[in-house]
């Protein structure tokens, strides 16, 4: 391939040999069903104890959920989504100004997943950003578009807002005070993925992104409401989650699995590709503040199991997880207690 990144405005008529998955791991698209019963939580009832049983519910049987009425003005939806679409829109010159493929960079254009270890690429761009604080970072967000960082900064605001709300329901569905997660998480940090995904020449042959959790604490998605492309693993089974109006899908994280003691659990998924339409989708994450210890909460302990995990910095995880391939065993799995 000539170019750095896949949004260059080269159509391929075949997969480049770099993307082609082994046999045994494709995506079989043909054995995916559709979800069916996506949980869809309505943050806009009145009823808070009916909330925090759902979202607990959710937590515990999926590890996901899609959450509507979540007061996340929908113009600043629609506003995120159109400014994405024209970055990637920009010549690729214009682009490659902003490219790395040094994860430690705070703002960066790159590409797959991790390009200097893996052995097979994604077929995805993405706009990595650094979010909080923000006037720390939106100096050295993208100029261009002209409205790209008033539009995303401006998101990035009201998405965190609700990110914290949400962390307060999940809190007291474990039975904990609700600002149990907030104070043990400490000062959160805030990073964003908007990730580009071209129509690729054959989709059953590769991924967007391959089966993965997310390593933060939770993440927040907006999802292309045209193009589907997420599906989640359930019951060692891939399902598709269509996407619904105007709603977010909020993940759990490995930091959140962590801190449950395992009763929640940071979701496997993946995104696959279209063969005739790109698709977007902005991701926002939550992480632990840098002071932040990350261990089972005491109360979740005490039932006769211990603690699942050792203690361990966000730090420490993340190094992990950017050591490995994005498709290997969970990373929870180095921090167990009674590891050899």
């Amino acid at each position: 391939m000539d170019t750095k990144v896949l949004s260059s405005g080269i159509i391929y008529s075949k997969l480049p040999e770099s993307y082609i998955r082994p046999e045994s791991d494709r995506p079989c698209l043909s054995q995916v069903s559709q979800f069916e019963n996506v949980p869809i939580i309505d943050l806009g009832s009145q009823n808070r104890t009916q909330i925090v049983k759902q979202i607990g519910q959710a937590c515990s049987s999926y590890g996901f959920f899609q959450v509507i009425n979540h007061g996340v003005c929908l113009e600043a939806l629609k506003n995120t989504a159109e400014v994405a679409s024209e970055f990637f829109k920009l010549p690729v010159e214009e682009k490659l100004k902003l490219y790395s493929d040094d994860p430690t960079k705070t703002m960066r254009l790159s590409t797959s997943f991790n390009v200097n270890k893996e052995e097979v690429h994604n077929w995805r761009d993405y706009l990595r950003l650094h979010c909080y604080p923000l006037d720390d970072y939106v100096p050295e967000w993208p100029s261009n578009p002209p409205s790209f960082k008033e539009t995303v900064a401006n998101y990035c605001k009201v998405v965190r807002e609700l990110g914290l709300r949400i962390e307060e329901y999940i809190s007291e569905s474990l039975g904990l005070e609700k600002d149990y997660l907030r104070n043990a998480l400490g000062e959160q940090g805030q990073h964003m993925a908007v990730n580009y995904y071209p129509p690729c020449p054959q989709p059953e042959l590769t991924y967007g992104l391959p089966g993965h959790t997310d390593p933060n604490a939770l993440t927040i998605l907006l999802q292309d409401l045209d193009v589907a492309g997420l599906q989640v693993l359930k019951d060692g089974k891939w399902l598709a989650v269509n996407p619904h109006p105007d709603a977010f899908v909020i993940n759990i994280g490995d930091q959140l699995q962590a801190l449950s003691n395992g009763l929640y659990k940071s979701v496997w998924h993946r995104a696959i590709v279209n063969a005739d339409k790109p698709r977007l989708s902005v991701a926002s994450f939550l992480c632990p503040g840098t002071e932040a210890l990350i261990c089972p909460a005491k109360p979740l302990t005490e039932n006769g199991t211990g603690a699942v995990y050792r203690g361990f910095t966000y730090a420490e995880y993340y190094s992990k997880f950017w050591s490995r391939d994005l498709d290997q065993e969970h990373c929870l799995e180095f921090f167990k207690n009674n590891q050899p």
